[in-house]
């Protein structure tokens, strides 16, 4: 009787953990898929702007180099305040969406993901359309083993986060000198630790979005929880991108 009662106890105890394990899969494949196809409208909406001149035109201002090619000049106003609105929506969102609706927050993040989209059509007028392919495969590349690390691994990287955050501020400060003081070796530095710093933060939001899951979490939260989970991620791919492309980018 004892014997059957332990085996009985076993084997609801494991139905249990297989249940969380398959929630748990469940919500990172939803918070993947979020960013993924974030990524993609960024990317579409990036290549339909650069390469329609009425469009480009409403967010920058051209001119002619040297050499008889046209490139961009500057952006005008309403570059300027696409180019800075996905910063004040990451801070919106980071701040309301506790408050929210799991739908309204969805909305928000595809109008950020969009609005990025545009903003980095400049890239592709900077960079030669082959090199900006090669180096999204390469992040992409590093940004699945990284995030994998993340998931598997037992060590808590909550202080190498810490430590990683201060590092973002502390290359935002030194990205606002470098544009007064125009340093080409500065600019490298930055480059390279721009791609460590983003490289060891995929690797910490993949760990702290698996550590945030309850199984016990309705639908509602569990979607908003996936939403921040598939901004955190993708702030890191196009960060880690746009620093290897200061590296492998051919420029036009």
């Amino acid at each position: 009787m004892a014997g059957n009662f332990n085996s009985n106890y076993n084997s609801s105890e494991v139905r249990t953990q297989a249940e969380i394990d398959e929630g748990l899969r469940s919500y990172m494949l939803t918070v993947y898929n979020y960013m993924a196809a974030a990524l993609a409208l960024t990317g579409l909406l990036a290549y339909v702007t650069a390469t329609s001149p009425a469009l480009s035109e409403l967010f920058y201002t051209f001119g002619q180099y040297p050499d008889g090619s046209t490139g961009i000049a500057g952006r005008t106003a309403l570059g300027w305040i696409v180019m800075l609105a996905p910063l004040g929506i990451v801070f919106f969102l980071s701040s309301k969406i506790s408050s929210m609706k799991a739908s309204t927050a969805q909305m928000v993040f595809w109008i950020f993901a969009g609005l990025m989209g545009v903003s980095l059509s400049s890239v592709l007028f900077q960079y030669t359309g082959v090199s900006v392919t090669k180096t999204f495969f390469v992040t992409s590349a590093a940004f699945a083993g990284l995030s994998l690390f993340g998931y598997t691994t037992k060590k808590n990287l909550t202080g190498m986060g810490s430590f990683l955050i201060m590092g973002v501020w502390g290359l935002f400060i030194a990205m606002i000198v470098n544009m007064f003081m125009q340093s080409s070796t500065m600019d490298f530095i930055i480059s390279g630790l721009g791609v460590l710093i983003f490289a060891g933060l995929t690797a910490y939001d993949t760990q702290k979005i698996k550590l945030m899951y309850l199984e016990s979490d309705g639908s509602e939260a569990m979607a908003k929880k996936a939403i921040m989970g598939a901004l955190n991620l993708y702030l890191d791919f196009i960060n880690m991108f746009l620093f290897l492309l200061r590296f492998m980018g051919d420029r036009n």
